[in-house]
């Protein structure tokens, strides 16, 4: 006899599935649409990278702010507003000329929402949670990253513990620019490690 429970109906694409899952909530009346669409609305575009961009350019600005995030940034992030669900013990690792810096979660998709907002496909994939241990430096170049032989790759694994925040070098040429222009070229990628900080007039 077959079975009729939801899961049995559902199609395989991650994709649909999620749509899925989401109309039978909806119908169910336990899932409002509106407050869904408000939340995603928020992570997508109030909060998104941004804040981890103004995070990443007050630490190119400011040392002493600096010094003070990379040893524990969790007070300055709790008075930024920048904490809460997924964002707890927060690490910040700096990517420099000799040490470029990657996050992945291997185990499911622990990603620090309140600094860098909904986290993209690709970082839940299983090729990118198995790989980026594996062959980091392939998939960095599939990302458009070839980093020199001297550079060493360092992979860290996020968990329900410990999420880690990459500082990108900064770019040359930005000496001068205000914590809103610095900002502008910090992207998500780059905070995640598998991108660059953009350079200025591109």
């Amino acid at each position: 006899m077959p079975h009729d429970h939801p899961h049995t109906v559902l199609p395989a694409d991650p994709v649909l599935r999620v749509k899925a899952l989401e109309t039978l909530l909806v119908k169910k009346g336990l899932v409002d649409p509106a407050a869904l669409q408000a939340i995603i609305d928020t992570y997508e575009h109030k909060i998104g990278p941004q804040n981890g961009a103004r995070v990443v350019a007050k630490m190119w600005s400011d040392p002493a702010f600096r010094a003070a995030m990379v040893d524990d940034p969790m007070p300055l992030l709790s008075e930024l507003g920048y904490y809460g669900r997924q964002g707890e013990h927060m690490v910040v690792v700096e990517n420099t000329p000799d040490v470029h810096n990657i996050v992945v979660c291997t185990l499911c998709s622990c990603y620090p929402w309140p600094l860098l907002g909904i986290p993209p496909g690709w970082y839940k994939s299983d090729a990118y949670r198995s790989r980026v241990v594996r062959e980091p430096r392939k998939v960095l170049a599939e990302f458009g990253v070839t980093l020199p032989e001297s550079t060493s790759v360092r992979v860290w694994d996020s968990t329900a513990e410990v999420r880690y925040l990459v500082v990108p070098e900064r770019p040359e040429g930005t000496d001068g620019f205000s914590e809103n222009a610095l900002a502008a070229l910090v992207t998500r990628d780059s905070m995640v490690g598998v991108g660059l900080a953009k350079e200025p007039n591109t």
